[in-house]
């Protein structure tokens, strides 16, 4: 019983209260199979967490929360891997979600152009066909055989 309790406290402290040192207000697009969403959205982060409060006409719709596991408010807590098959794409790595968010080279920096103000990366598979681009205005990642798009850009 006492190994129980321990664990049960583990898995909720994964979704607890953090303070996060960052909070940036952001316009997102994010359209996959299962969440297609385009508004204001609030990222806030750590060096090893991230929140994202995504909002449709001004009210919270809903709370996504990455560290070691992720967790969307309504739908309580799972593994990254877990998440990636629900949600992306079960080919992407664990560190894809959260590199794209905070404007993180993916896949080890695999063929990554640098750019002025920014960088690029085409990674292609058979899986996988992603265009990722991060400059100083927008993060933009698609990935054209799983008809996926995250773009992110400055609320001015």
């Amino acid at each position: 019983m006492k190994y129980l309790l321990i664990a049960l406290l583990f898995l909720l402290s994964a979704c607890s209260i953090k303070n996060y040192e960052i909070t940036t207000p952001k316009i997102l697009t994010l359209k996959t199979q299962k969440i297609k969403f385009s508004d204001i959205a609030y990222l806030r982060h750590t060096d090893d967490s991230i929140e994202l409060e995504l909002f449709i006409a001004g009210h919270v719709f809903k709370r996504i929360h990455i560290n070691h596991l992720i967790c969307i408010d309504d739908e309580g807590c799972m593994r990254k891997s877990s998440f990636n098959t629900e949600y992306l794409n079960a080919a992407y790595p664990e560190t894809l979600l959260q590199n794209v968010l905070l404007g993180r080279k993916i896949y080890n920096g695999e063929a990554v152009l640098k750019k002025p103000d920014g960088f690029k990366q085409n990674i292609q598979t058979k899986e996988l066909s992603i265009e990722y681009v991060v400059n100083s205005h927008q993060i933009y990642f698609k990935d054209k055989k799983n008809h996926i798009l995250i773009k992110i850009k400055e609320l001015k």
